[in-house]
Formats: structure tokens, C-alpha cells, sequence
């Protein structure tokens, strides 16, 4: 998702002297490149872990790419705090097979058919397939987070994959219910979105042995950033091309699901305009999101999204400056600089 590059957010960059309005995402994860690499071998290892007829599933499910922004973060967190290590990698494998098995069940009741440009499990095998490897990724994570030798990891993992799950069951509750009040939506994203960034800061400061104050630091950088980073992607959902998103647009709203810029224009409308809102969403085709675009440019929702993500985002470089100087540090900066640009990108797009 995190593609385009554009002008910008020295409004939003803070006064760190890590601000950079000019971040690009080969330049952030260069340094943490052989860290990615590592990532990538061990998830590719843990295919032969599965039974030999399951392993196709496993082999096209760890093997999809994706530019793993959560071992980059666990890799960029433990940076900031001294050495990288194998159990870093060990905790990013770990992480990205549960934010894996997230997705193929995603794609499961979504009924999506293409992920990161090519047929989703679901699509290739069907979808009892797929829930049921979906549900061997959660086990396997968990089994490889008990191999530490603390329970420690394997706890918080499965807290944190308990969260995720539920904050899923909410949004799946809350489908076309237009009262949702904004404390519910962000309590929602929170839970099944920004809970594996918050895994991702939160292992790599327990295993690099961090103090409880940076370990919570870094615990309140993942989470600012990934309540962004999902604001964002709603509103590339809405705002955003095909190009940009890596897939059809419109698709939370073909299943109901109603995200921060559609609840503010809905919360601003009119008593006509509310109920149109409603109609377009409860009887969805594809053709009915250029009247939705309308509706959000006429009460100017994609401004005040924008003001969020990038109030979440200081939240995320404020918290950060109680680390040392190093270029962890200055590498999560820059992931928050890289989602500022990314979100004025969008402004192109209207």
C-alpha cells in the first residue's frame, strides 16, 4: 500500500531534527534490508513445518511478498534501543504469520479475489481452505512464539492475535450502522489494525531488554502509527486510484464497512443527503462510488481525515524523542514522515 511518493507534510513533521518532508521507502528500510532478508528466508522455512499435503497453501500464502512493514518496524524499534538479533527475527516472522493469517481470512469474508496482484487463497482453493489454513498460520506463529524461552512472547502474541481477532468481530457488528460514534471507529482500528504494530515496537523492546519507560514509549509509537496508517488506508479506499491501493476501490463499502470519512460526511449531512448515504451504501454497486465521492466532497470529509492521521502521527514522533539518538530512531521518523507524504499524495487524487 505504501507506494506513491509526493511533496510534503513539513506541517506535519514536528520539530525533531529527524523530520524529513522527504522520505522515500527504499530509504527508510535500506539500512534494515538484511534484516528484511532474514525475514523472508526464516518465513519461507517455516513452509516445510506444515503437513506435505498442506504445504502449496503454505508455500503460496508465506511466499506472496509484501514489504513487510511490521518486521521493518520490529527491526527499526530494536535498532533504536542497541544490537538487532536472531530472536528480533524470530519475533517479525512471528508477527508477519499472524498479520498473514489475518488476511486470508480477510479475503475470506471480504470474498476478495486478487491480493497484492495475484488470486487470493480463497480464490485459488475456495474458502473452507482457506479459514482452515488461515487457522494453521495462527497456530503455527504461536507454536514458533513458544519456542522462546519465556512465555513471555508466546502471551503476548496470543493477546495480541485474541485483539485483533475481536476488534474483526466489531467492525463485522457494526456493518451499515451509521450512528457508530467516532470513539467506537477508532477503538475498532485500534484493536484490529494497530494492535500488530504495537506487538511489533513491544517485542522488540521486551527482547533487546529496554527499560519499562522506552518499552512504553515505543508500545505508544505503534499504536499512534498504525491507528494512522488504518485511517489512511480508508481513505485510499475512497480517495485513492487502483493503482495506488493495489486493488478494486469501494471495497469496504461494497461490504458494508463504514470508515472515517464516510461516518464524518454522514455525521455532517442533511437529513436528505443522510438518507441517500444510506441507500447507496445498503443497495452497493460498484458504480454507486462516484455518487459516495460526491456526498464526501460536498461536506469536505477528506481535510479533517487528513487532520487525524496526522494527529496521530505527531503522537507517534512526540513519544519517540524519549529514546536515544540512532538510526532506529531516526528510522521511525521517517516512517511517519514516509505516511504524511503518502496521505498528501491522496490530495492529487480528488
Amino acid at each position: 500500500m505504501l507506494v506513491a511518493e509526493s511533496k510534503v507534510a513539513s506541517a506535519n513533521a514536528g520539530d525533531s531534527p529527524e523530520a524529513n518532508p522527504n522520505r522515500s521507502w527504499k530509504h527508510i528500510v535500506e539500512p534494515v534490508e538484511p534484516f528484511l532478508q532474514a525475514v523472508t528466508r526464516q518465513l519461507i522455512r517455516q513452509v516445510n513445518d506444515f503437513d506435505p499435503q498442506i504445504i502449496p497453501y503454505a508455500q503460496y500464502a508465506l511466499n506472496g511478498g509484501g514489504k513487510h512493514l511490521r518486521p521493518a518496524i520490529v527491526a527499526l524499534s530494536a535498532g533504536a534501543l542497541g544490537e538487532v538479533s536472531e530472536a528480533h527475527v524470530t519475533a517479525a516472522v512471528i508477527i508477519e504469520m499472524v498479520h498473514l493469517a489475518t488476511l486470508v481470512h480477510d479475503d475470506v469474508m471480504d470474498e476478495a479475489e486478487i491480493r497484492r496482484d495475484q488470486l487470493t487463497l480463497a480464490a485459488n482453493w475456495g474458502n473452507e481452505i482457506a479459514v482452515l489454513f488461515g487457522d494453521c498460520l495462527f497456530a503455527q506463529a504461536l507454536k514458533l512464539a513458544a519456542s522462546f524461552p519465556t512465555p513471555e512472547v508466546c502471551r503476548a502474541v496470543a493477546m495480541a492475535t485474541n485483539t485483533v481477532c475481536s476488534g474483526e468481530i466489531l467492525q463485522t457488528q457494526h456493518r451499515h450502522k451509521f450512528q457508530v460514534s467516532r470513539r467506537e471507529y477508532f477503538r475498532v482500528i485500534e484493536m484490529k489494525t494497530a494492535e500488530l504494530f504495537t506487538l511489533s515496537c513491544d517485542l522488540a523492546a521486551f527482547l533487546s531488554g529496554a527499560t519499562p519507560k522506552r518499552r512504553a514509549a515505543l508500545r505508544q509509537f505503534g499504536a499512534a502509527f498504525g491507528t494512522a496508517y488504518q485511517v489512511y488506508d480508508d481513505c485510499v479506499d475512497l480517495f485513492g486510484t487502483e493503482a495506488l491501493a493495489g486493488k478494486s476501490l469501494g471495497t469496504d463499502l461494497a461490504k458494508g464497512k463504514l470508515t472515517w470519512p464516510v461516518l464524518l460526511a454522514w455525521e455532517r449531512a442533511n437529513a436528505a443527503d443522510r438518507v441517500r448515504l444510506e441507500n447507496l451504501v445498503e443497495n452497493w454497486q460498484p458504480e454507486n462510488l462516484s455518487a459516495v465521492n460526491e456526498l464526501l466532497a460536498r461536506y469536505e470529509t477528506f481535510g479533517p481525515s487528513q487532520e487525524v492521521i496526522a494527529r496521530y502521527l505527531e503522537q507517534a514522533r512526540r513519544v519517540l524523542r524519549v529514546l536515544p539518538e540512532s538510526g532506529g530512531r531516526a528510522g521511525l521518523f521517517g516512517l511517519a514522515d514516509f505516511l504524511a507524504q503518502q496521505t498528501d499524495a491522496l490530495a492529487v487524487c480528488i
